[in-house]
């Protein structure tokens, strides 16, 4: 057989359309990797977005005070309470994850963040007050409140004005509670005199000290300026409102009156066992205990998963009894 090699126009027809087939191809391609691309780029952007998507507002309480608060997501009410001097984005990463299937709302206590710095209303039991206006102000229904370190005095104050009619549930995380606040006078009366004197050398000592995981120095940073925002003298004298508290028991009573349907929850590091212990006693069944061995003061910042997920345990459990 006789083999011809093709020319002429046909052969040049042939040769194009080849030639376009892998023009096409290769466009199809680089198209595909600059989506590919644009996804792998834009995905962070994606998480920035949903992190900054808290709304920031105000509400101005009964005494006049501008009381700054974030708010996100939407469903049943989760209410988040930092510790003494600290902002309300200290929460971030429980914003981030709960406002995806709740209403979330994180507040900055007078005297901190980007509340106004008042020279008057810093006891327990007014603060405590401040958050039942926030909670009326926003209509939440049967809302889990969430408070941290002093936060868990004021939530403990806040029950014993308000009692739990409202309340869908408590978590106390890592705060001190005791039948004796008083014993704290003597240990903490010479850091109140140092925090006066060297407010900016103090402040960074007890926020390097809340972590026991890394963090980072930008981070780290950022939490001491909030945290020195609340002034030197105000700072001080919240330690000394709370360990002057005469006792917790009353608002523990109302926690533990047989009528009451409001679960407990604390969340500890092995240094507030004592708290712990002192709970239990006074709450018997109703307290739900979960330590976080080799976490920090801020243990919901050093270990996020593991604080998120028993929190959404609890806010399961909760709500359920209501």
């Amino acid at each position: 057989m006789r083999s011809e090699a093709r020319s002429g126009p046909r052969a040049v027809k042939d040769k194009d359309s080849h030639n376009l087939k892998i023009h096409n191809k290769d466009k199809h391609l680089k198209t595909r990797l600059t989506v590919t691309l644009l996804c792998i780029l834009l995905v962070p952007n994606v998480f920035a977005q949903t992190a900054a998507s808290a709304k920031s507002a105000f509400f101005k309480t009964s005494d006049g005070v501008g009381i700054h608060y974030l708010e996100a997501g939407s469903g049943k009410p989760v209410v988040f309470i930092p510790g003494w001097t600290m902002p309300a984005w200290i929460w971030q990463k429980q914003i981030d994850e709960f406002s995806k299937k709740y209403h979330v709302v994180a507040v900055d206590p007078r005297s901190q963040g980007e509340s106004d710095k008042p020279p008057y209303g810093h006891l327990p039991e007014t603060r405590a007050r401040d958050y039942k206006e926030l909670v009326d102000q926003l209509g939440l229904k049967h809302p889990v409140l969430i408070g941290w370190s002093m936060g868990c005095g004021e939530l403990i104050k806040y029950l014993e004005q308000f009692g739990t009619g409202n309340v869908g549930g408590i978590v106390l995380v890592d705060g001190y509670l005791t039948d004796k606040p008083s014993d704290l006078f003597v240990p903490l009366s010479a850091w109140m005199n140092q925090l006066q004197t060297d407010r900016q050398k103090q402040t960074e000592a007890f926020v390097r000290s809340m972590y026991k995981k890394p963090q980072t120095e930008e981070y780290l940073k950022r939490v001491i300026d909030a945290s020195a925002q609340t002034p030197a003298d105000t700072a001080a004298l919240l330690i000394y409102n709370m360990i002057a508290v005469k006792d917790f028991l009353p608002g523990l009573n109302v926690l533990g009156d047989a009528k009451s349907r409001t679960p407990v929850l604390f969340a500890y590091q092995p240094e507030t066992q004592q708290t712990a212990d002192y709970l239990k006693m006074k709450l018997g069944d109703k307290l739900r205990l979960e330590i976080f061995e080799g976490d920090g003061h801020a243990l919901f910042v050093d270990d996020p998963e593991k604080f998120n997920h028993v929190l959404e345990s609890f806010l399961q459990t909760a709500w359920s009894s209501h």
